[in-house]
């Protein structure tokens, strides 16, 4: 059985926290899952995240909106490019009409066979839509923003990673993750991630041998991570030594997100990959069930610099 059962998340650092709120669950139709801070370092940062009303993990985006510090990185290749959702089939023409008409450029494109939406976050990080036929999560519906259940993003599709050099990144994906290689042409690399729902979700990697190197660090409008989920803690750690001992020791130890578990591991193609497990308390640790998202919470060892934190973040309206 692989320690690995779809994605748990998929992790951006942008620029605006008013924009980006509003892209997310405005724009798109997701949900408030919850608003905290970002957990590394001093700078006071929000760490945002939105999906299904009840955080279902495979839905989750999350977000550091970094304008008021003002760091800044360059998107180019040796890194994770693009953000990809899955949506019902058929879907796609209501996403172009209702993107362009929210004045977000949006355009109707086929890659690996399966048609998709292209368009950007307003910081300029890369989405796509991508209509999936074996997907069977139900939409994201949001009434109060005019999306049902015909057009709602159903969760990760996946995310697509641009590097120097595809055969690179091919031990690291079929044998450190491992993920399953389906498909291998001048498009690029398909491989699909395990899932024990059945949910098609995916790594596509293509070769970019002409952009400048992109940056690693947490810097707006760049990819920061691509999470796995590894379900629990022993396949995590299980799939940490496997990783580890395979010779890719640019892995982290385990660290503690206060809702899930994480360690981080970069893949020969500069891309960060996260293995995440949700602990039992999930969402609902800070905040009760039904209600999460709601309110700015955070994690039990920020306690004495709150007031610090609270002072120094970007003001915006969460509604």
């Amino acid at each position: 059985m692989s320690t690995i059962s779809g994605y748990h998340h998929l992790t951006m650092s942008t620029d605006g926290a008013q924009e980006d709120f509003d892209f997310y669950t405005k724009t798109l139709g997701l949900h408030s899952v919850k608003r905290t801070v970002l957990f590394d370092g001093v700078v006071p940062v929000y760490h945002l995240y939105y999906g299904s009303p009840d955080g279902d993990a495979s839905t989750i985006i999350t977000t550091f909106p970094f304008k008021k510090p003002g760091v800044y990185g360059r998107r180019g290749t040796n890194q994770s490019r693009t953000i990809m959702q899955s949506i019902p089939m058929g879907a796609a023409d209501f996403w172009v009409d209702r993107l362009n008409r929210l004045g977000l450029p949006a355009e109707k494109i086929t890659r690996f066979g399966a048609d998709r939406v292209a368009f950007a976050h307003p910081c300029g990080i890369p989405h796509e839509l991508v209509e999936s036929d074996s997907d069977p999560r139900a939409p994201i519906t949001n009434d109060a923003q005019g999306i049902g259940a015909a057009h709602g993003i159903k969760g990760i599709y996946g995310g697509l990673v641009a590097c120097f050099d595809r055969t690179a990144m091919d031990d690291f994906m079929t044998v450190a993750l491992p993920l399953t290689k389906e498909a291998d042409t001048h498009e690029g690399t398909v491989y699909r991630v395990p899932d024990a729902n059945g949910v098609i979700q995916r790594v596509e990697v293509i070769e970019d041998r002409t952009s400048p190197q992109g940056t690693w660090t947490l810097s707006g409008g760049t990819i920061h991570h691509l999470a796995l989920n590894t379900g629990t803690e022993e396949n995590q750690m299980k799939l940490r030594a496997h990783i580890e001992g395979l010779g890719f020791t640019d892995i982290s130890e385990q660290k503690d997100r206060n809702y899930f578990k994480s360690c981080y591991v970069r893949s020969p193609g500069g891309a960060l990959f996260e293995l995440a497990w949700t602990t039992p308390q999930g969402w609902a640790r800070d905040e009760e069930p039904g209600q999460i998202g709601k309110t700015l919470v955070f994690p039990p060892w920020f306690k004495d610099r709150e007031a610090e934190l609270r002072e120094g973040l970007e003001q915006a309206e969460f509604a």
